[in-house]
């Protein structure tokens, strides 16, 4: 009877730490139990990660099914590889807003807290201004570069022209979920990216395939569902901002640009920045080794595999986001030896999920693959990088935590250097060599992934054991 007793008292405790962290109510995160601060950030977070996968997964599924389903597959993977670019400026900004918010709410200054996440958002505005111009602009040119046929570039113009001129509210829908994440509130940063994800899904079919009045716009109707969906996440973020309801009290004073701050704010956002310019840049180049020597299928395939595993690991993403949070609070809070147990326990639990995933793509990635294309040599290729690429799951969940510990704390320096060792010396090279000089084509790209993350995971849990991370001040 007792152990009934208990069981029952484990699942309600559960079942109100779950309706607590979807309510998004405020609590002060450095001061309640480690597991407990996890979990209420963690779920928000992952699910917050999981809706942004959907983005690609919709766009795949549903350009998968068109005439030409296998230039259309090509034409969104490399346009997500372009993106990257503009997701690395949008995840090195919001990396800083969340490492600084965090350590203001860590020190019980809201104010301060609010002000500097508006003035990252200055910087957003005045730097993305830039790159949508190029990208409208150059639209073409960029799949060209990305080793797209004349035929893809053709198809797929109009498509990355639209989601790289929209490219500001993919960094808004980043940045400000950034913002609400050092404050302690995932949820809301969750709650937007189901909003942009739920007007996605309606309106991909209805732009893509037409309804009514509005014609079939093929492919181009996909990017156009995607910015709109995400214009909604972005509006429902805007409105919580300054609704005065939340630990972020937010005062059109804050918008006018303070430089001493902003200079502070982008020495640790230019790093950031960097870090994940340095891994994009490796994505683009393993992306453009894949269609060169594996051809349009080969491409198709490989893509169709990275929305699969992204779709997957960036709610483990979310799950080491919140302890870049935890470091941050607990920072700011002058608990030094609670920000890192958070971090290791946050590890135990991306362990377990990553875990999970890497047996479902050993056992059923050609399922997974065919759901999304029916052209039987997309879904094999597709197949096999999968197998491949979940080899390394696990170590990459561990390295994922460690480097978001890092930014978090604000020493977005360290990951950044690991990037360039482990990506532009190791990987890259060893991946040309591969593909290229033992003549293994896509396979060879593949297995360059697994080796690489793990070679970055030791460099990581090395660093970090030597504790610098904790003298950052931010």
């Amino acid at each position: 009877m007792s152990q009934s007793v208990k069981t029952q008292s484990k699942l309600s405790s559960f079942f109100n730490i779950l309706k607590q962290s979807l309510k998004g109510e405020h609590v002060d995160l450095t001061s309640i139990s480690i597991k407990r601060a996890i979990i209420l950030l963690a779920i928000p977070m992952m699910l917050e990660m999981a809706m942004e996968s959907v983005f690609a997964l919709v766009d795949l599924y549903f350009v998968g099914h068109l005439k030409n389903s296998s230039l259309a597959i090509q034409t969104v993977g490399l346009t997500e590889s372009v993106l990257t670019v503009i997701y690395s400026l949008a995840i090195g900004l919001s990396m800083a807003a969340t490492a600084v918010v965090a350590r203001r709410i860590g020190e019980k200054n809201p104010e301060a807290a609010s002000k500097a996440g508006m003035q990252t958002i200055i910087i957003a505005v005045a730097v993305n201004l830039l790159i949508s111009i190029f990208g409208l602009l150059h639209a073409r040119d960029l799949l060209l570069l990305m080793g797209a046929s004349t035929e893809t570039a053709d198809h797929g113009t109009n498509f990355v022209r639209i989601m790289m001129g929209g490219s500001i509210i993919i960094v808004m829908l980043f940045l400000i979920n950034g913002i609400f994440r050092g404050a302690g509130n995932a949820a809301i940063a969750m709650r937007s990216l189901w909003i942009a994800n739920m007007a996605n899904i309606i309106l991909c079919p209805i732009f893509i395939r037409g309804l009514g009045p509005i014609p079939a716009f093929g492919l181009t109707g996909a990017a156009i569902a995607t910015s709109i969906g995400r214009g909604l996440g972005v509006s429902y973020q805007v409105y919580n901002l300054f609704n005065g309801k939340n630990a972020l009290k937010i005062r059109l004073a804050y918008f006018i640009p303070d430089w001493q701050q902003i200079k502070a704010i982008i020495k640790v956002a230019a790093p950031g920045i960097l870090q994940f310019v340095i891994a994009s840049c490796s994505w683009i180049f393993l992306a453009e080794l894949v269609a060169t020597t594996g051809g349009d299928t080969g491409s198709a395939g490989y893509q169709t595999s990275l929305r699969l595993m992204m779709f997957f690991l960036l709610p483990a993403w979310g799950l080491s986001n919140a302890a870049a949070t935890l470091v941050g609070q607990n920072l700011g809070a002058r608990h030094l030896d609670r920000a890192e147990q958070s971090v290791f326990q946050t590890i135990k639990y991306a362990v377990i999920f990553l875990g999970v995933v890497s047996v479902l793509f050993l056992t059923c990635g050609h399922l997974f693959a065919s759901f999304f294309t029916e052209d039987e040599a997309v879904v094999k290729v597709a197949s096999r990088s999968l197998k491949i690429l979940s080899g390394g799951f696990i170590i990459y969940g561990m390295g994922m935590v460690l480097t978001s510990a890092f930014n978090g704390a604000g020493d977005t320096w360290t990951p950044t250097k690991i990037n360039v060792f482990t990506f532009w010396v190791f990987q890259i090279p060893f991946a040309y060599l591969l593909a290229k000089y033992f003549e293994m084509g896509p396979t060879g790209v593949f297995i360059s992934i697994p080796v690489a993350e793990i070679g970055l995971t030791i460099a990581a849990y090395i660093l970090f054991k030597m504790g610098k991370w904790k003298k950052t001040m931010v």
